[in-house]
């Protein structure tokens, strides 16, 4: 681990994000497990559909009353943090940066952004039922599982998180070359919607930074992969 301020065992917990559309659950099981075998407490954050990102500023906040943290993300979830470390250095011992999906403010080609957005529509459009049928036949079957569970459970307020998710301003390359805690940036080489070359580029801009490769078949047979990966690069 590192012998700094920002060693990782500094940390009192770590607080998890979800992706866009994504839950407590599933980021509880991507990192618990290495946060367990650390002996670090987690804590993995429920995101409020009327209000995702102030949900997850208000945990991160709460958590960080009590001592330095550690922030996990994944996705949206990834952004936030990196935004919050960079405003909180001095209550942030590292981040892991799971599955970044852009830089910089303009989203008008973002993968993410744009799959939110046409989510968003179809469900204002067609209702839950119909849109987890598509998405179902459509998904292989640990994520579809999972958004399921998700996506009912945020209903009816679904729609206006995706469109929230959409509209927010990934951090740009000045935020990222602020960022003065260790970051583990993992990246699924295979992703279309979180493309490796954006974690790639986060990866470049970010001093002290380190880039981590897995597969979504890695990541479909076991989430716990993002947290083992992160936290080992930040040891």
């Amino acid at each position: 681990m590192f012998d700094s301020p920002h060693s990782v065992s500094a940390a009192h917990v770590v607080v998890a994000l979800p992706g866009t559309g994504s839950d407590a659950d599933f980021a509880r099981r991507a990192f618990e497990p290495a946060c367990t075998a650390r002996r670090l407490d987690v804590v993995a954050v429920e995101p409020d559909p009327r209000a995702v990102v102030a949900s997850y500023r208000v945990a991160l906040d709460a958590a960080a009353a009590a001592g330095p943290i550690v922030v996990a993300g994944i996705s949206l979830g990834a952004a936030v943090a990196i935004e919050w470390a960079a405003e909180h250095p001095d209550l942030t011992v590292g981040v892991v940066a799971a599955l970044p999906g852009w830089t910089g403010p303009d989203t008008t080609a973002c993968p993410a952004a744009l799959s939110a957005l046409a989510t968003a529509a179809q469900l204002r459009t067609d209702g839950l039922d119909a849109v987890v049928e598509r998405m179902r036949a459509s998904s292989p079957q640990w994520l579809a599982d999972a958004l399921t569970q998700s996506w009912r459970s945020q209903w009816p307020n679904l729609p206006a998180a995706l469109e929230e998710a959409a509209d927010y301003k990934w951090p740009g390359t000045e935020r990222l070359g602020t960022i003065e805690v260790p970051v583990a940036v993992v990246t699924a080489v295979d992703d279309p919607v979180h493309p490796f070359a954006i974690a790639e580029e986060w990866a470049a801009l970010i001093p002290r930074s380190t880039i981590h490769r897995i597969t979504l078949a890695e990541l479909g047979a076991d989430p716990a992969i993002l947290g083992h990966t992160g936290f080992a690069a930040l040891s």
